[in-house]
C-alpha cells in the first residue's frame, strides 16, 4: 500500500477536537472491551530481554530496535513489537482463572514498515489475552469472542455519533466470518488484499479466519508468527486456522482496514507442528517455548486492536499520522499538507 489521498477528503474534526475526540474514543472502547471479554488492565513492558522468545517476531523478517544494557553486562534487550507472548506468560504467573483475562497498552517501534496511511512506525494498540479451558479451543468460541469486540467496536462508534453527530456511523450491524481458503475460491484470480476489498465491499466487516497456513495454491494469505496464534489445528468447519483479522471496509480511503489480528493460541501439540512447518524447530530452546511445550503456561485465546487505527476509522480520517504523533517522509508530509489532512 502506498501513500492514498482521497480525491475529495471531508476533514470531520479540527486538529484541537480530534485531541478531544481521540481520549474519548480509548477511554470508551478500552473500557467496554474489558467489561466484555472480563478483563483487568495491567501494566507492560517497552522491551524485553533478547533470547527468550517473548518478543512477537510478526512474520519473522522484521527487525527490532534493540540496545545493550550497561547494567548488565552488555546483555541485548528489545523494543517488544507486541505483547503476544508475554500476555499468556503473565496469565500464568496471576493464575487467572478460566473466563477471565487481561489487557494492557502496548507501545512499539516498527522501524521496517513501509510508511502510508495506515502504517506507522510508532505502534499503540490494546493488546489483551484471556485464560480458556482446553475444550474452549473451537471455532465456536472464536467467533463468540469477536462477536463481543465487535459490539464494543459498534458501541463505541455510536458513542462518537452522540458527541459529533456529523460523524455518521458505518459499521454494519453484524460481521460477517470467513475462511481465507473460501475467500480464495470465490476470488481465485485476485491477489489477498484484492479479494479482502472485494468481500469487504459486499459485507462491510468481516472476520476472515486461518491467517498464517497455507491454502490450496500453497500460499498463506498472509504471514503469522508460529509460536502464538493457531493456524494449522483443523476446526468444526473443516477449514484448518483458529485465528483470524477482523476488517472493515474503510469508506475514505475505499481499501481494507484491518482493526485487530487475534486467534485462540497454540497448544504444545500445534507449536511442534507449526514450527516444524516453518522449520524453526531451533525456537524450542528458549524459555517461552520451554515454557509451553512443558505445559506449564495456560490455555488462551487473545489478541492486538490498534488504538490509532480505531480512532482512524471512527473519526473518518485518511491517515493514522492525524490521531498519532510520528514520523513521516517529508514528501508523504507535503502531500498530505496540500490535501488537507492535518498530520500531529
Amino acid at each position: 500500500m502506498s501513500l492514498i489521498i482521497p480525491k475529495k477528503y471531508n476533514k470531520k474534526l479540527l486538529p484541537e477536537t480530534t485531541e478531544v475526540a481521540i481520549k474519548m474514543v480509548k477511554d470508551s472502547f478500552q473500557k467496554r472491551l474489558s467489561e466484555s471479554l472480563n478483563l483487568r488492565r495491567v501494566t507492560a513492558p517497552l522491551f524485553v530481554l533478547k533470547g527468550t522468545g517473548l518478543n512477537d517476531d510478526l512474520n519473522g523478517v522484521e527487525r527490532p530496535v534493540s540496545f545493550k544494557i550497561k547494567d548488565m553486562g552488555e546483555r541485548p534487550a528489545e523494543v517488544v513489537h507486541s505483547l503476544a507472548k508475554w500476555k499468556r506468560m503473565k496469565l500464568g504467573a496471576y493464575d487467572i482463572a478460566p473466563g477471565y483475562g487481561l489487557y494492557t497498552d502496548m507501545n512499539a517501534i516498527r522501524t521496517d514498515e513501509e510508511l502510508d496511511n495506515l502504517h506507522s512506525l510508532y505502534v499503540d494498540q490494546w493488546d489483551w489475552e484471556k485464560t480458556i479451558r482446553k475444550e474452549d479451543r473451537t471455532l465456536d468460541y472464536l467467533k463468540s469472542t469477536v462477536k463481543k469486540i465487535y459490539e464494543a467496536i459498534k458501541q463505541t462508534e455510536k458513542d462518537v455519533y452522540d458527541r459529533f453527530p456529523h460523524i455518521t456511523p458505518r459499521l454494519p450491524e453484524e460481521i460477517t466470518f470467513i475462511h481465507a481458503q473460501e475467500l480464495l475460491d470465490m476470488y481465485p484470480g485476485l491477489s489477498p488484499k484484492e479479494r479482502e476489498l472485494e468481500a469487504l465491499k459486499k459485507y462491510g466487516a468481516i472476520f476472515l479466519i486461518g491467517i498464517g497456513g497455507d491454502l490450496s495454491d500453497g500460499k498463506p494469505h498472509d504471514g503469522r508468527a508460529p509460536d502464538y496464534d493457531d493456524w494449522i489445528s483443523e476446526n468444526e468447519a473443516g477449514y484448518k486456522g483458529l485465528n483470524g483479522d477482523i476488517l472493515v471496509y474503510d469508506s475514505v480511503l475505499e481499501t481494507p482496514f484491518e482493526l485487530s489480528s487475534m486467534g485462540i493460541r497454540v497448544s504444545p501439540e500445534s507449536l511442534e507442528r507449526q514450527l516444524a512447518a516453518k522449520g524453526e524447530e531451533r525456537r524450542k530452546e528458549l524459555e517461552f517455548h520451554q515454557s509451553l511445550l512443558k505445559g506449564e503456561l495456560p490455555y488462551s485465546i487473545g489478541g492486538g486492536i490498534g488504538q490509532s487505527r480505531l480512532c482512524m476509522y471512527l473519526l473518518q480520517k485518511a491517515h493514522i499520522g492525524e490521531v498519532q504523533a510520528s514520523i513521516w517522509p517529508e514528501e508523504q508530509v507535503k502531500a498530505c499538507k496540500e490535501a488537507g489532512i492535518d498530520l500531529i
